[in-house]
Formats: structure tokens, C-alpha cells, sequence
């Protein structure tokens, strides 16, 4: 499942990456106005569209409402920009069935295949983050802003209701959360690519204030719940 707002330069390539991978796609065109839609169609993909942008969090809500919906047991987002490969979703999936896991995350920090390095103030925001969410969840999260990871039942019901769409609640806070909530949570090193086109929906800058701004959330008990595993 790939949300994606103006990526008409690059969906094509993701789509026929993941489907090479045999696996079906759904796209959820999070009301984009340029030709994203139609060339999603073109290529093979199912398209869930929105009539607005709701932003990365209200995008993913509505693919996996449509996910538990049409009865999918899992579910593996994926970025539109062509960052993250098709042939790691089995992996996924596999550490997802040997673990019971309901949630793997891709982690571009377990892998030496990739190269760039954010600059230090990011590093160091995103090892705070990472420290928070390894004590949440009971083990070793890496790269908790990742977003290519499998999410699978009853852990998709939930977030089909209560994930957000605010910058990092779809990835570092729903990690905190989940685990708070007692789901099981793995990572495994993925090696990602650099974007195919667009840019970063936030400056460094605004990115570290917002980052600071999460954390405060979570470290303060004040975010969203999840209803815990049983």
C-alpha cells in the first residue's frame, strides 16, 4: 500500500517494482493534482481516492480502513519516491510470520548498503527518538521515522481508526504507542534508495522542531491509544 501525493515522476517505477515482486498494490491518491492517479491506473495499481490532501497519516488511515475493509490479514506501506524495494517485502513478511510480530519495520540503519548520512543534528534527534521507542517497545528500534513497514492484525484494525496524520505520529509515535499497548514489534536492515524526484515534506529546521515536539508528546503520556493486546 503506497500513499502518495504528486509523484507522477516516480510511481510508475514503485508500481512495477512491487508487482515484479508479485505482490498486489494499492494506491492511495492523497489528493494529488497532477497525473499520479491516472498513471497508477495505467500501471496495474488499484487507486483509493481522496478528494483533498489529508496529509502522509490520513492517507495511510484510508488505505488500511480499505485493507481491513476487503479483509487483508497485513499490510506493507511504502513511500511513492522509490526509497524503499520491493525485494525486501518478504523479508517483511517473513520476520512477521517466524515472530508473530504485528509490526516489522524496514530500517535503513541495520543496513551497510546504504551510504548517506543525515547531517548531525537530525542523527542525533533521530537517536533520541530511536532511545524512546527501543524502552516503548522492549527491543532494539533503530529507525523508528522509517515508513516501510508491515502492520498486521488486530494491530491494522486499530490504526485504520486511530492513526494520525500529524508529522511523525504515522511513524515514530505509532511505534511508542503499539508498544506501550503491549504489540510486538521487530526490525530488520533494509537498504533504501535516494529519492527518484520530489523533495522532503520538511525543512531540517522544521523537521527538529517537530521532532522536539513529539517527543514531548510521548514523553508526557499525552498522545493517542491504542486498545491494548490482549
Amino acid at each position: 500500500m503506497v500513499p502518495a501525493f504528486n509523484e507522477s515522476a516516480s510511481i510508475a517505477a514503485v508500481i512495477s517494482d512491487i508487482r515484479s515482486e508479485g505482490f498486489t498494490m494499492v494506491l492511495v491518491d492523497d489528493g494529488s493534482v497532477d497525473s499520479t492517479a491516472t498513471i497508477a491506473r495505467d500501471s496495474g495499481a488499484e487507486v483509493v481516492s481522496l478528494p483533498i490532501n489529508m496529509g502522509v497519516g490520513g492517507a495511510l488511515r484510508c488505505g488500511f480502513r480499505f485493507a481491513v475493509d476487503n479483509g487483508y490479514e497485513a499490510v506493507i506501506q511504502c513511500d511513492a519516491d522509490g526509497q524503499h524495494h520491493a525485494k525486501y517485502l518478504t523479508d517483511l513478511i517473513d520476520t512477521s510470520n517466524h515472530s508473530g510480530a504485528h509490526m516489522v519495520i524496514g530500517s535503513r540503519f541495520r543496513s551497510d548498503e546504504n551510504k548517506h548520512e543525515p547531517n548531525k543534528v537530525r542523527r542525533f534527534a533521530m537517536w533520541c527518538l530511536s532511545r524512546v521507542a527501543r524502552r516503548a517497545t522492549s527491543h532494539p528500534i533503530t529507525d523508528s521515522t522509517s515508513g516501510f513497514r508491515l502492520i498486521r492484525q488486530p494491530l491494522l484494525d486499530e490504526l485504520a481508526i486511530k492513526l494520525p496524520n500529524y508529522y511523525l505520529g504515522d511513524t515514530f509515535e505509532t511505534v511508542v504507542v503499539a508498544g506501550r499497548a503491549g504489540y510486538q514489534i521487530e526490525e530488520i536492515g533494509v537498504a533504501m534508495a535516494p529519492r527518484a524526484s520530489g523533495t522532503s515534506s520538511a525543512s531540517s529546521g522544521v523537521a527538529i522542531l517537530l521532532i522536539a515536539k513529539v517527543l514531548l508528546t510521548v514523553l508526557l503520556g499525552i498522545h493517542f491509544r491504542l486498545r491494548r493486546l490482549k
